[in-house]
């Protein structure tokens, strides 16, 4: 296990044009990344580019944090479990979730070690300001999960000041869990935007977690799923992309991270683990619902088809109307 240094070298070079930027008709450019599908058994359906090198899932991680923190003694109600693995946007039932989280251990914001920030959905932002409110440690999307932190170190007796430390018995017990769930060893532990160690897998292995996830029928895997799909707008958002996949796939569970990675999986075991090389955002949804798609996924019974294809949907404008899209190519 190696830590990233200023000179490192990102391990993964194998990605392949995954989405074409059409505009009246031209392809002016790509988006490259890697896909992997998992079949229900578990094992390796399909894959586009490298599935097998590690890369850095980013908040990816965080279900597979929070089952963790369960296993260390974590004991939250769903929807604040929920938030635990949330990348939230700020909003108010987002706060008002966090200072709860933070008050059922007798802790409070000044507490928290995420970075002082504002919301990161633009039209949060801007009611944010609007209200006169300043940036603050609540408002920074990982702050669920540093809360959920603060409430295991609690729970076990640990110290709070240093709970970020890779080094802390928090982070060492989240590395052993991510290692079980991923069946792989951590290759590297980086430095997340939050400040909290960030753990490399491949994506075959962060899609074989969340697949751990999906199907578990009891245990702290089983709470974390179960807290996901009740309460998926406190995972991301009431108007993230996420949350519509979500609502539209019964039984699934899902997590977006930065630059643009992305795993979901189902309750039958099928799972799914993206990565676009350039991190762009846009390209994250667009490639997963075509994943879903090639899978067959959108067939199955109960589930919304075209609620799921309109989350993979990414007009071009030109002159104010519609001139082209961003597409799938695999």
């Amino acid at each position: 296990m190696t830590s990233v240094g200023p000179m490192t070298t990102p391990a993964q070079t194998g990605h392949v044009p995954v989405a074409e930027i059409v505009r009246s008709g031209f392809v002016e450019g790509h988006h490259h990344g890697s896909v992997v599908a998992l079949a229900a058994d578990g094992s390796v359906d399909w894959a586009v580019g490298d599935a097998d090198s590690p890369v850095l899932p980013r908040s990816c991680n965080k279900p597979l944090q929070a089952v963790a923190m369960v296993e260390a003694g974590l004991d939250l109600p769903p929807d604040l479990l929920a938030l635990a693995c949330a990348s939230h946007s700020g909003e108010q039932m987002h706060l008002d979730g966090v200072r709860r989280l933070l008050a059922h251990v007798g802790l409070g914001e000044g507490d928290l070690q995420c970075p002082v920030d504002w919301p990161m959905i633009d039209g949060v932002r801007d009611e944010a300001l609007r209200a006169g409110a300043e940036p603050s440690r609540l408002f920074m999307n990982c702050s669920g999960k540093h809360a959920a932190m603060l409430a295991t170190c609690v729970a076990n007796g640990w110290d709070t000041a240093t709970y970020l430390s890779p080094e802390h018995p928090l982070q060492q017990r989240i590395l052993a869990t991510f290692s079980r769930l991923t069946g792989e060893p951590v290759d590297t532990v980086a430095v997340d935007g939050c400040g909290a160690p960030l753990l490399s897998a491949s994506l075959t292995g962060l899609a074989s977690a969340f697949r751990a996830l999906a199907v578990a029928t009891q245990g702290p895997g089983r709470q974390v799923a179960e807290a996901i799909r009740a309460f998926p707008e406190l995972v991301s958002g009431s108007t993230r992309d996420e949350l519509r996949l979500l609502r539209a796939v019964p039984g699934a569970i899902a997590k977006a991270g930065a630059e643009a990675c992305y795993a979901v999986a189902l309750p039958d075991g099928r799972a799914f683990a993206l990565k676009i090389g350039d991190g762009a955002a846009r390209a994250r949804p667009i490639v997963m619902a075509r994943a879903l798609e090639r899978s067959g996924v959108l067939a199955d019974a109960g589930l919304d088809a075209e609620a799921v294809r309109a989350t993979g949907l990414h007009p071009l404008h030109g002159g104010g109307r519609v001139v082209g899209s961003i597409r799938a190519t695999f």
